[in-house]
């Protein structure tokens, strides 16, 4: 009887939600969203179809299901910081590393902004945000604005980075796994080929490009926008008087 109640519970704890989601977060920074089957992931599990869809209705919602475990993972581990700016900065970077480190996330993250903006996944991001610009002392009425500014920077950029990446490792003959200084370089290189007469910015600023940071650069944009934010929305100030239409 013993053993027959040990292997129901291993039974239990392996076809638990917990692992399915898990379960599909591997398949999914595997093969990306079409390695994500319910075949797929029954295969994984060793289980059948049913004990899946118990727990799970279909592929949308293992998707969100996957998106909200990553994020409130990444959430979690960012550290408590001593002031405001840094405790954006340290969300900022927990979001970026996550989706760096689980290149599909991006997407859905995009998608769950786009078609369920009233989920958890949603709500989790921008109230760990939203607390940071109100710790700022930015006045309320700017709350909404400010936050959606870096919710929008940071899944921008972090989404560009994590593309830049994979694009990099995608970038030499088969069997090789150039660098991403080797993918820069022959960017800052093609950028320099520009006709000079179309493109002076661009051909200027393509040893910066190649030389760059992403993690400085990510956080530089960060600190941008939050001194926008504070110099817009200063605490206790009025707020910011709106551009005189032309004409008047």
């Amino acid at each position: 009887m013993a053993t027959r109640t040990r292997r129901s519970q291993r039974r239990t704890e392996a076809l638990s939600r917990e692992r399915i989601v898990e379960a599909a977060v591997e398949l999914l920074d595997a093969a990306g969203e079409s390695g994500l089957t319910f075949r797929a992931l029954t295969e994984r599990l060793a289980t059948g179809p049913g004990a899946v869809y118990w727990h799970v209705a279909n592929k949308d919602e293992l998707l969100a299901a996957a998106t909200e475990g990553v994020v409130t993972a990444a959430l979690a581990a960012a550290p408590p910081e001593d002031s405001p700016r840094d405790g954006v900065r340290a969300v900022a970077l927990g979001l970026s590393g996550a989706i760096e480190e689980h290149p599909w996330l991006a997407t859905q993250l995009a998608l769950q902004l786009a078609r369920n903006p009233w989920g958890t996944v949603t709500a989790r991001i921008f109230e760990s945000l939203g607390r940071g610009v109100r710790a700022l002392g930015v006045p309320e009425s700017g709350w909404f604005t400010a936050t959606s500014a870096l919710l929008h920077y940071i899944l921008g950029a972090a989404g560009q980075n994590a593309a830049n990446a994979t694009n990099a490792a995608n970038a030499g003959a088969p069997g090789t796994a150039p660098g991403r200084a080797e993918f820069l370089g022959a960017v800052s290189a093609a950028w320099k080929d520009l006709d000079p007469d179309d493109y002076p910015f661009t051909r200027a600023v393509a040893d910066q490009m190649r030389d760059h940071d992403d993690r400085e650069q990510f956080l530089a944009g960060i600190d941008f926008v939050l001194t926008g934010i504070s110099t817009l929305h200063p605490p206790g100030g009025p707020p910011p008087t709106p551009p005189a239409a032309n004409g008047t």
